[in-house]
């Protein structure tokens, strides 16, 4: 089968003929001519339509935005304030645990005023949630206490009872009494962070509760520190609570840590301080718990100690709290930023729009001017592309040539097994010395040019000819089995019994031929760049080479390894030449190709002594030129 090439002229005119209207792909008459201009007209209104619809649905969004944004800002306002009245009430705990271990003694802190502070935070909180509290501090009991009236009231009722009988109470009913609300405060500000989990807020907010619980636990810890350092020992149950609140502080400050990075700095300086050290050094006496002697002293010291360090944390959940102010400030500012660009985004593509249609409108009126001329153009583009591919697929396998036009490289390639044949004209040197060189270039135009129509029936590459050398290869560029052996060996009985048809010029001598064959493994590829060619490499080449140098006149001379390929094949016959020296290789047992079993196929006669010109010339001739006088029509 013969390969042809299929040209980008062709598709485009086929895709064309199904898609439009000859009216519409013709810019010569005036209905191709309007129904261009309204294409060109609606075809940039669907984008500016688009655009508009874009524009202003992305300002819904940013206005959707903005209202997000403006609710984060109302849920990080009412964590604050949570987190402000736990800080207050935790630093009451304190104060009032130590006002219990110390008797009632206000030596070391003010209640009075330290209530007022506590007061004024619950105060300053926007909303209020359920709140359960024990009803006494010996009591397990729990009431829900619906609004901030009568929680203040159970919580200045609850210090009335420790600043009037402050003997009959236990710093551990105190603790838990505390912690309790504590305890669902600090949960009613992790559903508030929950609500904010999809801004960006959510990482300072966590981080912002876990510093909040890092400090109640560090203080629960505290008061069994005072009850070691006061009492000289703690029982099992006690030393229990100490490791596991102490050791929940020091896992929630490394978890605020990896949420809020830039606080690290901040932390590493308050663990150099000598404060810092002198706690370190006391909370680790109280995790050996030895015995020791009650020692009020020491438990005023550790008290210290502790505050000073939780005093530090809470300087480092101020600066916290100023991080996501800022950030929602940014994000307030940023969404602000973003609706006057949609709007003015907006308002500029409305006003933009009737502009560009007319613009478009215009210039459509002036490309038309230049259609006509444009279409010529390209048809004679087009015609030109046509014989520029038809060299080239002359030049080049069609699949090679494909290749090169698309990647601008072809990789060189490996093929296992294909077939070279080689042929050579019989005394070319005395018949080219005795004619004219257009008697010679006249001759062997002629003779390749009925081998170039031969070779199309057979599944075979032409791969070049170099003066009265005629090099066909088969099996690449497109694989195919086993088949190259038998088309190689059928077109070179083909080719011989055509060679007999020619006359040798000034000589009633007819034309003979060598021929020569091998098969075996060859690497295919393009070389250079000037003047590209599909070239052969490999020793299955200079093989078939030495198979027609060494061959005799009007025969076909193979390899052993074809010999056996066509002997499985079956359907041709071989005669046994016997052992020859073949240059470079040593002796080889070689073979005559003689004839091919069955009838052979009647071709069509060809005029073989026409002075031809090379097929893909007179291709070229059949393109019907560009007649100027339809033009003036």
């Amino acid at each position: 089968m013969s390969v042809h090439s299929i040209s980008s002229e062709d598709i485009s005119t086929a895709v064309e003929a199904k898609c439009c209207s000859a009216e519409a792909r013709n810019p010569a008459i005036k209905t191709g001519r309007r129904l261009q201009l309204m294409q060109m007209i609606i075809l940039p209104f669907i984008p500016i339509l688009a655009l508009i619809v874009q524009t202003s649905v992305t300002l819904q969004e940013i206005l959707d935005y903005k209202a997000e944004v403006a609710d984060i800002e109302a849920q990080v306002t009412i964590a604050t304030d949570l987190g402000k009245v736990v800080t207050r009430l935790q630093l009451e705990r304190s104060e009032v645990a130590f006002f219990i271990f110390a008797n009632g003694s206000e030596e070391r802190s003010n209640l009075a005023q330290r209530f007022k502070v506590t007061d004024q935070a619950l105060n300053n909180m926007t909303t209020w949630s359920e709140v359960s509290v024990p009803t006494s501090p010996d009591d397990d009991d729990e009431e829900v206490l619906l609004n901030r009236t009568e929680f203040q009231n159970r919580l200045n009722e609850f210090r009335e009872r420790i600043l009037s009988e402050p003997e009959d109470n236990s710093v551990t009913d105190v603790m838990n009494w505390y912690t309790s609300i504590n305890k669902a405060l600090l949960h009613h500000l992790s559903e508030q962070i929950k609500e904010a989990d999809n801004s960006g807020v959510w990482r300072y907010l966590v981080g912002f509760k876990n510093l909040l619980k890092s400090i109640e636990c560090q203080n629960i810890a505290s008061s069994f520190g005072i009850k070691y350092y006061g009492r000289g020992f703690l029982g099992s149950d006690a030393f229990v609570s100490y490791i596991r609140y102490d050791f929940l502080a020091r896992e929630l400050i490394n978890s605020t840590l990896n949420y809020v990075p830039s606080l690290k700095p901040m932390y590493a300086n308050i663990t150099k301080t000598a404060k810092y050290k002198k706690m370190k050094r006391m909370s680790a006496i109280v995790l050996k718990n030895k015995p020791n002697v009650a020692d009020k002293q020491n438990a005023m010291e550790y008290y210290d100690s502790m505050h000073n360090y939780t005093d530090d944390l809470r300087i480092l959940q101020k600066d916290l709290r100023y991080k996501i102010k800022e950030y929602v400030d940014s994000t307030l500012y940023e969404a602000a930023n973003k609706e006057a660009i949609g709007i003015a985004i907006l308002v500029v593509v409305l006003c933009v729009s009737p502009v560009i249609i007319i613009l478009v409108k215009n210039a459509a009126a002036t490309i038309q001017m230049y259609a006509l001329n444009l279409a010529q153009k390209a048809k004679e583009l087009k015609r030109e592309k046509r014989k520029s591919d038809s060299l080239l697929f002359q030049m080049l396998p069609p699949s090679v040539a494909m290749q090169l036009k698309h990647t601008q490289q072809v990789p060189a390639e490996l093929y296992e097994s294909v077939t070279i044949y080689f042929s050579d004209i019989v005394g070319f040197t005395e018949i080219a010395a005795r004619c004219t060189p257009l008697e010679v270039v006249t001759f062997l135009n002629s003779i390749y040019r009925v081998f170039d129509e031969r070779i199309e029936c057979y599944d075979v590459y032409k791969v070049e000819t170099i003066g009265d050398s005629y090099m066909v290869a088969s099996g690449l560029p497109v694989k195919n089995g086993n088949k190259h052996v038998c088309e190689i060996a059928t077109m070179a009985l083909d080719l011989l019994d055509a060679s007999t048809f020619f006359k040798i010029p000034r000589s009633t001598e007819s034309l003979q031929i060598r021929c020569g064959a091998h098969t075996g493994p060859v690497v295919a590829g393009i070389v250079g760049t000037k003047m590209p060619r599909y070239c052969l490499f490999g020793d299955t080449v200079n093989t078939a080479s030495r198979m027609e140098s060494t061959g005799e006149a009007h025969k076909i001379h193979i390899t052993e390894e074809m010999n056996e390929s066509l002997m499985r094949i079956g359907g041709f016959k071989t005669e046994h030449r016997g052992l020859i020296d073949v240059k470079g290789k040593g002796l080889m047992s070689t073979y005559w190709l003689t004839c091919k079993d069955g009838p052979v196929k009647i071709r069509e006669e060809i005029s073989w002594f026409a002075d031809m010109q090379p097929v893909f010339l007179e291709n070229l001739k059949l393109e019907t030129p560009y007649k100027s006088s339809k033009q003036k029509k």
